[in-house]
């Protein structure tokens, strides 16, 4: 516990510093008090034996010489720090007569000022004087004692070094540290039993935290200590009641909001400031089908294949602002629209996209503008005719009877045409809305066949192209369907083929019966000039010709017409072709689950 408690150890550096800190206080203000009262006591010392000097000195001078003075008063005191000189009245140092070989520098320095200003009473404290001596610590205190012998006046100077270090108050000092260190190794046991206690509760919520980190809230921290640590726990508790109230609600809401994006048809994407997706819902997984795959290794395009839209992403995040675009392809189309997210300090932080498919509306855009173009296109050629002619007409210009009477079969046939044309596309735009409706009966498509033989086989000897019906799997069974309209759909075969074989050509119908999936198979074969491949695909549209250049006659409404009936009655029809070859159209037709009667 003491190795992992983080609290544990700043409590011990703690106490540790404190007891060091008061230690060293204690230390530096023990040694300065002791400093000075050991320095205090020595110049008190010095002073003391000064006067004791004096009443001796007074006694023993006029019956001693300078020497026994020395020998016998003065000498001895040298087993202390004190030492002393007779000095003349000049300052000349008398006995002890080798005390300058002797003398060491603060002893020298002594000297020199007793030599200088003994006479200098500016220079003394009445008779003290104070010099800074070599070493830290060290003072040099001198004392005079001015006495007379005989006719001459003497000075006895007493020097001594005072040192404010004293190995007393060291000694004092260290026990000082010692019994400081001793406290310390005393607190020991008392501090990990006081630190466990406090933090034993909060390691406890310590542990609570992690888990709540890791997601799980649904363990919870104890109440029952005393005090701070208790009122942590229960405060904790709430937070997490209350957080996980809020995670719930949150994870309910994003439930919500993820069902409804995964069944709306747009697709949704969220992705972070470094563009990085965060979300996307179902139908971003096949939105983007329609789209040429491309080979590439680029994450980004996987997602959303379009460079520009990535680029589009980045401006977007950068400026701030609402992107919406589109983009085109030869068989797509989408719109996306990129809103930024922004932070509470209003922080581009991310962006959401959504993307429409509007493929089919694209194309029926533009169906609707071919539709308008091409129906102004076949209406204006007539009208312009029928205005060509009617002109002249009203304005006298047309002379003869035969030229008039030319003139109005020109303007019966135009109009003719015309109603023709309108006639069309009031029944394919009915076909295609199913508005219209006609029966479906079992019918003898044998008779069918024999009928169209008949009917065109002097039209297109007339047109030079010879004309067949073969029944390759012989007599075709009763077919269910609407024998009108499947009459109505081989003439507009047989007329479009007819419309593009040239004079020598063959124009064939065969028909074919499969037992096995129970289906007869009419084809109209031509030798004209073929279909290109690239209009083989939208042979079957509204107003499409695919020899606009040769200006063939027809409204381009036939064989749209055709498949639009066949499709009503369940079936299907193909095109073959190879340009300069010849095209064969072939529509099915299913057999009657009815027994044949005219067999």
């Amino acid at each position: 516990m003491f190795h992992h408690s983080y609290i544990m150890r700043r409590m011990f550096f703690l106490v540790f510093v404190a007891l060091a800190a008061a230690a060293l206080l204690a230390g530096i203000a023990f040694g300065i008090a002791g400093r000075n009262a050991s320095y205090n006591y020595q110049i008190n010392e010095s002073s003391v034996q000064r006067d004791r000097l004096v009443e001796v000195i007074y006694t023993a001078s006029e019956r001693m010489s300078l020497e026994d003075i020395y020998k016998y008063i003065l000498y001895p005191s040298c087993v202390t720090n004190r030492e002393y000189f007779i000095a003349d009245k000049n300052g000349r140092i008398i006995v002890p007569s080798n005390v300058y070989i002797t003398a060491d520098g603060n002893k020298q320095q002594a000297l020199d000022y007793i030599s200088n200003n003994l006479n200098d009473e500016s220079a003394w404290d009445g008779s003290f004087a104070f010099l800074d001596a070599e070493g830290f610590g060290n003072n040099i205190f001198l004392m005079t004692i001015p006495f007379t012998k005989g006719d001459s006046s003497y000075y006895i100077v007493q020097y001594t070094l005072v040192n404010e270090d004293s190995d007393l108050i060291n000694d004092y000092i260290n026990i000082l540290f010692l019994s400081t260190l001793a406290a310390a190794l005393a607190m020991l046991l008392p501090t990990v039993v006081f630190v466990e206690l406090i933090t034993e509760p909060l390691q406890e919520v310590n542990q609570v935290a992690k888990e709540y980190g890791r997601g799980n809230l649904q363990v919870r921290a104890n109440e029952s200590h005393v005090g701070e640590a208790g009122e942590l726990a229960e405060s904790f508790n709430i937070m997490a009641d209350r957080l996980s109230k809020s995670i719930d609600d949150l994870t309910n809401e994003r439930n919500k909001l993820e069902n409804i994006f995964n069944i709306i048809s747009e697709g949704i994407v969220e992705f972070d400031r470094n563009g990085a997706v965060t979300f996307s819902n179902d139908q971003m997984t096949d939105i983007f089908s329609k789209v040429p795959h491309k080979t590439t290794f680029d994450k980004k395009l996987q997602i959303v294949p379009f460079e520009e839209f990535w680029e589009s992403l980045a401006d977007c995040m950068e400026t701030g602002e609402n992107t919406k675009k589109t983009e085109e392809g030869t068989n797509f189309a989408y719109e996306y629209t990129i809103v930024p997210k922004f932070d509470y300090n209003g922080v581009c932080i991310g962006a959401t996209s959504f993307f429409r498919d509007i493929t089919e509306a694209h194309k029926l855009d533009m169906t609707r503008r071919d539709y308008v173009a091409n129906i102004s296109h076949e209406l204006r050629t007539p009208l312009q005719t029928l205005r060509g002619l009617i002109e002249p007409l009203s304005d006298g210009m047309v002379k003869t009877e035969e030229d008039r009477m030319r003139y109005y079969d020109i303007i019966l046939n135009e109009t003719l045409r015309l109603s023709r044309l309108i006639d069309d596309m009031l029944e394919l735009s009915k076909l295609q809305s199913r508005t219209i409706a006609f029966r479906m009966f079992p019918f003898n498509m044998n008779e069918i066949l024999d009928s169209i033989e008949t009917r065109f086989k002097s039209v297109m000897k007339d047109a030079g192209i010879y004309f067949s019906v073969h029944k390759n799997t012989g007599e075709l069974p009763t077919v269910m369907g609407n024998p009108d309209r499947v009459n109505q759909i081989l003439v507009i075969l047989l007329d479009n083929a007819k419309k593009y074989t040239p004079s020598g050509g063959s124009i064939t119908i065969t028909s074919d019966y499969d037992e096995e999936i129970g289906k007869v198979f009419i084809s109209v074969s031509d030798t004209g000039q073929g279909i290109h491949e690239y209009d083989i695909n939208h042979i079957f549209e509204r107003f499409f010709k695919a020899d606009r250049a040769r200006g063939k006659k027809g409204t381009g409404l036939g064989l749209a017409i055709a498949k639009e009936l066949l499709t009503y009655m369940g079936e299907d029809i193909t095109v073959e072709s190879e340009y300069g070859q010849g095209t064969k159209f072939t529509f099915t037709l299913k057999k009657a689950e009815v027994v044949n009667s005219w067999e």
